[in-house]
């Protein structure tokens, strides 16, 4: 009985530690010593039930901390919700949820998207999207070209810029990252002849654009010469272009619109507002060299509503406008400012973002000058019919198939360059 006297020692030693409960096994059983008998009992161990929390605790939910990237490396692998009862039931993620979400904050380090499964790929996207990852200067750029170099038109393929120059100013890098855009609207943006943004259209990778929208951005003739001389001369550049707005740009003459003549398939103009001196040898000369007939009735191809945003990155142009605006929102400290001018009798002045909303005097000097093609009449139909009699428009087509034929046995098959346009080409 070696184990009792060393039990009955432990037991009547005096220490000050409470050990609670003393279990001793003997023959593959297990025994408890009874501290007031000095004997021993057969017990079943009992085991306890699991906890993966202690008793203290706590969830903490972090929104808009400054440390939020921080306390979401701690808690960004559970998704915290409440049962029927209210109480707090948490699951894991997934792991492809955590690899998403691993690549997305990191996106502005991978080496290439080409190859990559589109449907994974706009999964990504939308991820670094909801984090913002587009927005920021350096990484942002970055990120947003290992898209467009791989998804092209999926990432946009209409863009839609009107009346935001200053979106233009701010992101004109990231624009010009985007790739085999349809459609583009710069309508109301005032770029003028020297924009980086016109030069750039001119470039491979805006030769997919169809529906060109330059209303009102201060264009002139050497703007269109500048536009226009990859096509003329190298059959490069805006080739593919359909639709074509060049409205409320007074310094367009005569002389700008000979350099349309080099888009072939054009299928419709309008030139409304510009400033033509000559305006009925302009129509019978677009309709002669282009084939383009002059429109009596608006067009809906140039009402703007079928121009928007639309791919992968419409969400992104709009974290764009928004972190703009809130740029240039006035600030509180400016209104002690508006106060003292009240009470010296002065108005504020208020800067107004610019807004599309010009005059049309200059249209109804000139008149309404769109054109559009007769063969496709069907695809672009005017806002209102136009009732022209059958035998008006067979003599119609006869007279200008015999001027077309008069046309080209006069003049030569090519143009003749100037020397400005050598000057510009040598310049590509």
């Amino acid at each position: 009985q070696s184990w009792s006297r060393g039990m009955s020692y432990c037991l009547h030693s005096e220490s000050h530690w409470d050990t609670g409960p003393i279990y001793v096994r003997e023959n593959g059983k297990l025994h408890v010593v009874n501290r007031g008998a000095g004997g021993r009992q057969d017990v079943t161990p009992k085991t306890r039930p699991f906890r993966l929390f202690s008793r203290s605790f706590s969830v903490e939910l972090c929104m808009n901390r400054e440390d939020d990237r921080a306390r979401r490396q701690r808690t960004d692998h559970f998704i915290f919700t409440y049962t029927k009862e209210g109480n707090l039931r948490y699951s894991a993620k997934s792991l492809f949820s955590l690899v998403l979400g691993y690549i997305s904050d990191n996106v502005d380090h991978i080496d290439s998207l080409i190859g990559f499964p589109e449907q994974i790929a706009e999964k990504l996207f939308s991820a670094a999207e909801a984090r913002q990852k587009f927005t920021e200067p350096v990484t942002g750029l970055r990120a947003l070209q290992k898209f467009t170099e791989a998804y092209g038109s999926l990432v946009l393929c209409s863009l839609c810029l009107r009346n935001r120059y200053l979106v233009i100013s701010e992101k004109l890098e990231e624009i010009k990252s985007f790739r085999e855009l349809t459609c583009l609207d710069l309508s109301c943006c005032k770029l003028g002849d020297e924009h980086e943004l016109l030069e750039h259209l001119t470039k491979e990778a805006l030769s997919s654009v169809e529906r060109l929208l330059l209303k009102d951005t201060s264009l002139s003739d050497v703007g269109l010469r500048r536009m226009t001389a990859p096509v003329r001369v190298l059959k490069q550049g805006l080739e593919n272009l359909l639709v074509l707005d060049l409205s409320c740009n007074p310094k367009i003459t005569d002389v700008g619109i000979g350099y349309l003549l080099s888009f072939k398939k054009l299928n419709c103009l309008d030139i409304s507002g510009t400033g033509l001196k000559d305006v009925d040898a302009v129509i019978k000369r677009i309709q002669m060299q282009i084939g383009l007939v002059h429109s009596k009735v608006p067009l809906k191809e140039f009402d703007h509503s079928n121009c928007r945003t639309e791919g992968w990155a419409e969400q992104t142009v709009l974290q764009w406008e928004q972190a703009v605006m809130e740029a240039i929102k006035p600030q509180d400290n400016l209104r002690s400012r508006a106060a003292a001018l009240r009470f010296y009798g002065k108005t504020r002045r208020i800067e107004e973002v610019v807004k599309c909303t010009r005059v049309e005097a200059e249209t109804k000097a000139s008149g309404n000058l769109q054109f559009y093609k007769e063969k496709v009449q069907n695809c672009h139909l005017p806002l209102k019919k136009e009732v022209v009699g059958n035998h008006e428009l067979k003599n119609n087509k006869k007279r200008a198939l015999a001027e077309q034929e008069r046309e080209r046995t006069s003049k030569q098959k090519h143009l003749c360059l100037t020397v400005e346009d050598w000057d510009l080409l040598n310049t590509y």
